[in-house]
């Protein structure tokens, strides 16, 4: 059976939002919303991992490196890497690993 899901259209930009979208034993895909100016605390991820910003202006901090990333773009990064997100402006964004 196929299904429209509106998840990530329907998820708010308040503070901080993070919800699984998929998840199996391969793939795991997260959807992630900050309200401007919100931060999403120093974490790691257990896989190698691909950011993808649906919308928004966000700065990735990794490695006492910021990378400014914008609406459709995307960035990769290793696994295990503490790393932290902040919201220039309310975004939406994927997490793919």
């Amino acid at each position: 059976m196929y299904t429209i899901n509106n998840q990530i259209k329907e998820q708010e930009t308040k503070g901080l939002q993070v919800a699984s979208l998929v998840k199996t034993e391969a793939l795991e895909i997260l959807t992630i919303s900050l309200e401007k100016d919100a931060i999403f605390p120093k974490h790691s991820s257990p896989k190698d991992a691909q950011l993808i910003v649906l919308e928004g202006d966000i700065d990735f901090h990794i490695n006492q490196t910021k990378y400014n990333l914008t609406t459709h773009q995307n960035f990769d990064f290793p696994a295990e890497q503490e790393h932290w997100v902040k919201a220039n402006k309310s975004s939406k964004f994927l997490i793919v690993r």
